[in-house]
């Protein structure tokens, strides 16, 4: 199959499917980038969630880098369009569905399991993510320090990843 028209069905049914955002699909997104169709390694993965979160914008610009991956130019634009498109469009329609249902039963019990769902997706995420960057003891005891700091604090971000970054600089980790 062309890779542009896998591009468009991988990420169009992962766009359909990102309830919470976009990084709830990331275990998915691995699954296929990396393991079903190696336009990308573990490596080349961990290091593009790295460069799309920490880049100014959307933080799904992942799927545009995997596109380019996978198919140039071409790739990154299909892919960022297959993303967004079935995402807002069925955003727009369940907003609009949403809102004529403010009072119904049901839509307090939908909301209550939404969120204990994408908190299990984004740390699932999170697994995956750690699982491809991590490869050494050192790197996990970082993974694990960091978490707990954005867990148990309110240290602000910029800081442990700007350590981390030293760390990482200075080759210890």
């Amino acid at each position: 199959m062309n890779t542009l028209l896998r591009l468009i069905l991988v990420f169009g049914s992962l766009s359909a499917l990102s309830i919470g955002g976009g990084n709830t699909v990331l275990p998915q997104m691995h699954l296929d980038a990396v393991r079903n169709y190696h336009w990308i390694t573990d490596r080349q993965f961990a290091d593009l969630f790295a460069i799309s979160q920490a880049a100014p914008g959307p933080s799904i610009l992942i799927v545009t880098l995997i596109g380019y991956a996978a198919a140039g130019w071409g790739g990154a634009l299909v892919a960022t369009i297959a993303m967004i498109v079935p995402a807002g469009a069925l955003v727009y329609f369940a907003a609009r569905f949403w809102n004529s249902a403010k009072e119904a039963a049901w839509r307090h019990a939908v909301e209550k399991g939404f969120a204990p769902l994408t908190v299990g997706l984004v740390l699932a995420s999170g697994v995956i993510v750690a699982k491809s960057a991590d490869h050494g003891y050192r790197q996990w005891a970082l993974t694990a320090v960091a978490t707990v700091i954005f867990t148990c604090t309110k240290t602000n971000p910029l800081i442990v990843v700007g350590v981390a970054g030293v760390l990482g600089w200075l080759g210890w980790v």
